[in-house]
């Protein structure tokens, strides 16, 4: 495995207590709150778990050594709860706490609605202590934060809001300037009105700070608002840009995870991976999935973000490492 080389960025709000450790597309945004007199050591969300050893040194650097108590994690995609097993191997007492919607699915280890093997995805079993709902309050720092649920992306996803501060914790319900894959929507379900819906929940709360799942944190809400509804609205008259987009991110997510591979391998995992296959059969091309990975491979080659030589294909800016 090529070791991620990330420019981290270390935020800092002091008022909350809180660090921002942005990552990459690989590993979500860690956020870091050391702990307080009413709250214990938490990091909401872990990263993916190929990369959990620097995750964790990451976490242990910004907690100045303090052991983690805690963690929260906003929804349950492989990039954001990957590092949880490893928190819990170093260190059994560390608590986890989902949304209660994906509470039961995890403890079970319920392969049929995680998303793991769907997507091809590694994510190590864990343990789960807690659950989150919509509603509930709960001490992150020095302050108290609502519980909302954030559906779309994911169904059962939670966004985390400190209303003193109207500081957002939004996972990957709100980009600044992209459009998070709606999963619902891959898989048959509604998934672009419960997207709005949360779109309207966050004007509502009107934040002065978004803290996302990726990329940096934000002040121009309205504006990251606007762009999301304008793309939402572009899937919704087109859902077959959705289902390309989506695919076009999963295939670009697995190449970040190994980043050199033989195109005959992708291809066969391509059809052999479910969410891809779905997709296929979305675009109407269930019969024809190797001509549709082969396209999709492509397409990517095309606009200059993979690259191809003697039959091995990579990232254009890794390939020649």
């Amino acid at each position: 495995m090529t070791v991620e080389h990330p420019r981290i960025r270390h935020i800092e709000l002091a008022e909350l207590g809180l660090t921002v450790l942005q990552r990459d597309w690989l590993s979500a945004n860690h956020v870091i709150f050391p702990a307080t007199d009413q709250a214990p050591s938490t990091v909401v969300d872990t990263g993916y778990s190929r990369h959990s050893a620097i995750s964790l040194a990451l976490i242990d650097h910004a907690l100045s050594g303090e052991p983690v108590r805690r963690i929260v994690n906003t929804h349950l995609h492989s990039d954001h709860c990957g590092g949880n097993r490893a928190l819990q191997n170093r260190d059994p007492t560390v608590q986890v706490w989902v949304p209660a919607m994906s509470a039961d699915a995890a403890k079970e280890w319920d392969q049929a609605k995680l998303s793991y093997r769907r997507t091809g995805q590694l994510c190590e079993r864990f343990r789960v202590d807690g659950a989150l709902n919509a509603g509930d309050e709960l001490a992150l720092g020095p302050a108290t934060w609502q519980v909302h649920a954030a559906p779309g992306h994911d169904p059962d996803a939670i966004l985390l809001f400190e209303p003193q501060t109207r500081v957002l914790i939004a996972g990957d319900a709100l980009w600044e300037d992209r459009l998070a894959i709606i999963f619902p929507e891959l898989g048959g379900e509604d998934g672009f009105k419960p997207t709005s819906a949360t779109l309207d929940l966050i004007e509502q709360l009107a934040p002065s700070l978004v803290i996302p799942g990726h990329g940096g944190v934000f002040k121009d809400v309205q504006a990251a608002v606007e762009s999301s509804r304008k793309r939402l609205h572009v899937f919704q008259q087109d859902p077959q840009r959705h289902v390309r987009h989506a695919a076009r991110a999963l295939l670009m997510f697995h190449m970040m995870e190994h980043q050199v591979g033989n195109r005959l391998e992708l291809e066969s995992w391509l059809a052999r991976t479910p969410i891809f296959l779905a997709m296929a059969k979305l675009s109407d091309k269930a019969d024809l999935a190797g001509a549709w990975a082969a396209e999709l491979i492509d397409s990517l080659i095309d606009d200059g973000l993979i690259s191809s030589h003697q039959g091995k294909l990579g990232l254009a800016a890794d390939l020649g490492r």
